[in-house]
């Protein structure tokens, strides 16, 4: 599988020990929108795997790294460039949207 589950904070730092760039998509089990936009990030992560590492974060399994990056909000995408934030992306959107804020990123 292309997108890794977070299964720890422990595990995280070592995805981003192992991997510059990370797209993060934190979520939860119980939110619509994030199980609407699961196709789309896995889409996204399967196309683009030379340019970052894709993951997933439970925000309720994980709720000190959702509040480490100030996720109030999901789902909510993060990218991070050498573990520092360089884009924050929040709630469901197409495809496209997603595509051009990555682009950006």
């Amino acid at each position: 599988m292309v997108v890794e589950e977070i299964r720890s904070e422990q595990h995280f730092e070592q995805i981003i020990a192992d991997n510059p760039k990370v797209l993060i998509d934190f979520w939860a089990p119980w939110c619509g929108p994030c199980k609407a936009m699961t196709p789309t990030f896995e889409q996204l992560a399967a196309e683009r795997t030379e340019q970052f590492k894709a993951v997933k974060a439970n925000v309720d399994d994980l709720p000190s790294l959702a509040q480490k990056y100030g996720i109030r909000s999901i789902p909510a995408l993060l990218m991070l460039n050498k573990n520092m934030v360089t884009g924050e992306h929040v709630g469901a959107a197409p495809k496209q949207e997603i595509v051009a804020w990555l682009d950006q990123h």
